[in-house]
Parts: C-alpha cells; sequence; structure tokens
C-alpha cells in the first residue's frame, strides 16, 4: 500500500538527520574508521587512489545494514497498523517517533541525555553480533571493509535508533529501507571524510557550538515531523 503521507520530504528529512548527526556519527563510528585507515601500510593509506575503496567498502556495508534494519522496521511497523485503527495506529507511531527525534536533536546539543539509556539498551544484542566483525580484521582489503561495515552498521547509536524508531511508521518494508538509506546516505560524506581528514574533522567536532547547532537543527526537523502528524 503506498502512504501519502510518506513523501520524497520524509527521505530529504531523514537525509538531513544523518548529514546533521554527523557529529555522533564521529564519534560512534570515527574510532572505527581511523583503526580502519591506520592498519593499512603507509603508502596505501597516503594514496587516496587506494584509500577511497576501503572507506567506500567499509560505508557501503554499513548503509547496507541500515538499510536492512530499515526494512524490519517498516515490516513490522505495518504489522501493526494491520491490527488497529489504521489511522490512529498511525498518527501514534508518527508522533512517538517525532518526539523520539526532538529527543535525538536533545542529546546531540548536549542538553538532555536521555537517548544514551536507548543506546545501553542495544548492546544487549551488540555483544552478540560484534564477535563476528573480528573475523574480519584486520581489514587488508575491500573484500573484508565490506562485511566489517554491515556488521557495524549495527553498533548501538541513539542516532540510527531514532530513524529506526521513525521508521515504524513508513507503512511497508519498502518505505522502511527507502527511509534508512537516505539517512545512511547522509552519514557518508562526513565518515568518508572521516578516513581521510580524522585529525581536522575530529576537532571540528568537538567544538560546543557546532554541536549545539546541529541538535537543535536535529530538534527543528523533530518538531515540523510533530507537526505534519498533528497536521
Amino acid at each position: 500500500m503506498e502512504w501519502s503521507w510518506l513523501s520524497h520530504s520524509n527521505y530529504l528529512a531523514a537525509f538531513l538527520v544523518g548529514l546533521l548527526g554527523g557529529v555522533h556519527c564521529l564519534g560512534m563510528c570515527g574510532g572505527i574508521v581511523s583503526a580502519l585507515t591506520f592498519s593499512l601500510p603507509a603508502a596505501q593509506r597516503n594514496n587516496p587512489a587506494n584509500l577511497f575503496p576501503m572507506l567506500l567498502a567499509y560505508n557501503t556495508g554499513r548503509i547496507g545494514g541500515y538499510t536492512l534494519a530499515g526494512a524490519l522496521a517498516g515490516g513490522l511497523g505495518a504489522a501493526f497498523l494491520s491490527l488497529g485503527e489504521l489511522e490512529s495506529v498511525r498518527h501514534g507511531l508518527q508522533i512517538f517517533a517525532a518526539l523520539f527525534m526532538v529527543a535525538l536533536g536533545l542529546y546531540l546539543a548536549g542538553i538532555w541525555a536521555g537517548v544514551a539509556n536507548v543506546e545501553n539498551a542495544g548492546r544487549v544484542l551488540w555483544r552478540r553480533i560484534e564477535p563476528l566483525g573480528r573475523r574480519f580484521m584486520p581489514v587488508d582489503s575491500p573484500a573484508k571493509a565490506l562485511p566489517l561495515g554491515f556488521i557495524w552498521g549495527w553498533l548501538p547509536c541513539g542516532l540510527v535508533y531514532s530513524v529506526l524508531i521513525w521508521t515504524l511508521s513508513a507503512g511497508s518494508v519498502a518505505n522502511g529501507a527507502l527511509l534508512m538509506l537516505a539517512f545512511g546516505l547522509g552519514t557518508l560524506p562526513n565518515l568518508l571524510l572521516m578516513g581521510a581528514a580524522a585529525a581536522k574533522l575530529a576537532k571540528f567536532t568537538r567544538n560546543q557550538t557546532v554541536k549545539q547547532v546541529a541538535g537543535l537543527l536535529v530538534v527543528a526537523l523533530g518538531l515540523l515531523l510533530l507537526w505534519r502528524a498533528l497536521g
């Protein structure tokens, strides 16, 4: 079923959440990308033509993990919608997702850390998944970086979980997958640059003003989603 309320603007909003949440992405995944980069021989690490395929493979796997999670969440949300009064359940999921997005923005801005509790809950699952990634280390080829990225895409992350909750209201497996794909593409610029300019980006994203501006913009997106849900 096509959902008129899931317009292209939702995908753009998901992309912007990923882009603005880059300060959090660099904190959560930046260490992994740095380790992947610095594990390479100096000649390969310092040659963009050799480094880029590694980073692209890692991030392709990571976004693939997000997309699969979005498909699962979209399917689960669709099942919930089929069980209840369609319109009321849909609005409830949208409102919940919008409020969680506001909470995420406050978390990114350093104002309220409630979303961190969601990350802590996700560590239960992560403890079972994380050992699989060790099979692909050390990462010395794109063939290893791709599955490692897929596994690390399931790292407990309030940013990812916030968009997944939003995805519950997507209405279908396909819409859920597309929403998380758009989000993943939004995170891509920051993490691709992380491999090439780790030191400069780390300093930039530690800036409190940068964190607050990015977080408050995510709050604004959450309020926009809430307005649309209540409208």
